[in-house]
């Protein structure tokens, strides 16, 4: 059976960095798009960034450009995003999700889409 769990989120204060984990089991990990994504209290969930099959392509919305970052460990089944200068506006649940795709528009915009496998979430707080 496919899990995706999620760890590392903390509650933390505003200038502090987190490392978060995703780790996948019943997957053929190094096979697939992975991706995190965060929901805040009352929003959408959007995109935080995804990474390709090998790590050597990546993607952030502008938003998140600078402060995250993601990288793989094929070997170990595990991804990671690093946030540097936490925010209280980066509060969220942060959730991984695997098997997915970099989907480009027309228009220019990217996005991290059509993931198969996501986790429960690890909770990321910020206080100021």
């Amino acid at each position: 059976q496919a899990q995706v769990v999620e760890s590392g989120g903390d509650s933390v204060q505003a200038g502090e960095s987190l490392r978060l984990s995703c780790t996948t089991s019943g997957l053929n990990f190094d096979r697939f798009t992975m991706g995190w994504f965060r929901q805040a209290p009352g929003k959408e969930r959007e995109d935080v960034s995804c990474i390709s099959r090998s790590g050597n392509k990546t993607y952030y919305p502008d938003s998140m450009k600078g402060r995250f970052t993601v990288s793989r460990d094929n070997a170990k089944n595990t991804m990671y995003l690093d946030i540097n200068g936490l925010r209280p506006e980066d509060t969220a649940i942060y959730y991984c999700a695997a098997d997915g795709m970099f989907a480009y528009y027309n228009d220019g915009r990217i996005a991290c889409e059509d993931f198969k496998y996501w986790g429960h979430g690890t909770q990321v707080t910020v206080s100021s």
